[in-house]
């Protein structure tokens, strides 16, 4: 298993932001926290470095990622924001430029995967004109990758609800890009559709890293993921990567992530033994 610094969010951004008020956490406390809880490793969102979207000093690299190794915490990935489906082609190319610096930094700090968007949904989209934009998604996808592969880096893109609402919609630009440098990050909680569960054991064969979320109906939804089940079609799929780990806030709930994300953990952790021993 890994954490997934998002979970997070609110104090690792209070922290970047310089907010006076609500509590704050840098990069080295949560690589504290997952030490202190026994996760192997963590994804790094890149939001969290401080400066970005500017490309973080090699010096402050270094130090997260030698302290990361000293307190036996690997980097299992990390991610930035952009969007390939927008239909301004200078805005495409300047978030070209702007994932390929990632990829340097994700190089430099030894994160194998880095994570990008296919895009939100364009204004005025109508499904009959969808190969549009799925062409500028490709076309940035296989120029990212490219550059990737010199650099050691597998970029992985996210099934994220938005330009991909499903296991085939994202299949569909793996196979155009073509690449073994390139994959997907497995967002379980970000199928749009009626079965999950069948949409992730489909997308399978092309896994990367993960996104495991605590529902699989999406952000909002109280119904838990089923882990029996999820780890059963993670043990037929011969996937060895890791599971990262993301809670979110939900309707309802009072979120603190210092006492869900450790007993989400526990969950998955439980999960794995059952499924494997």
């Amino acid at each position: 298993v890994s954490l997934n610094a998002y979970s997070f969010n609110t104090e690792l951004s209070n922290y970047v932001n310089s907010e006076r008020s609500g509590d704050r956490m840098t990069i080295f406390d949560l690589i504290d926290f997952c030490s202190i809880h026994n996760i192997p490793a963590v994804d790094l969102t890149g939001y969290y470095f401080v400066g970005y979207p500017s490309v973080p000093k090699d010096e402050y690299i270094y130090e997260i990622k030698k302290y990361a190794h000293l307190s036996g915490v690997e980097v299992s990935g990390t991610g930035i924001r952009n969007n390939f489906a927008n239909p301004d082609a200078s805005a495409r190319a300047k978030d070209v430029q702007h994932v390929k610096d990632w990829i340097d930094v994700a190089s430099k700090l030894g994160a194998p995967v880095i994570r990008v968007f296919a895009g939100a949904i364009p204004a005025g989209y109508k499904e009959e004109n969808r190969s549009e934009p799925l062409g500028w998604i490709i076309e940035c996808c296989k120029e990212c990758v490219a550059y990737g592969a010199k650099r050691g880096v597998i970029v992985g893109l996210q099934n994220h609800g938005d330009m991909l609402r499903n296991a085939d919609e994202t299949i569909e630009i793996v196979k155009a890009v073509n690449s073994p440098w390139f994959g997907v990050i497995v967002d379980t909680g970000n199928f749009m559709v009626e079965d999950p569960y069948v949409d992730i054991e489909k997308i399978m064969p092309y896994a990367v890293n993960f996104q495991v979320k605590e529902s699989p109906f999406g952000n909002e939804n109280p119904i838990r993921i089923d882990l029996a089940r999820f780890m059963r079609i993670i043990n037929q799929s011969g996937y060895k990567g890791y599971l990262p780990i993301e809670t979110l806030p939900i309707r309802n709930r009072v979120y603190d992530p210092h006492t869900l994300v450790p007993a989400f953990l526990k969950e998955v952790k439980d999960a794995i033994e059952a499924e494997y021993n």
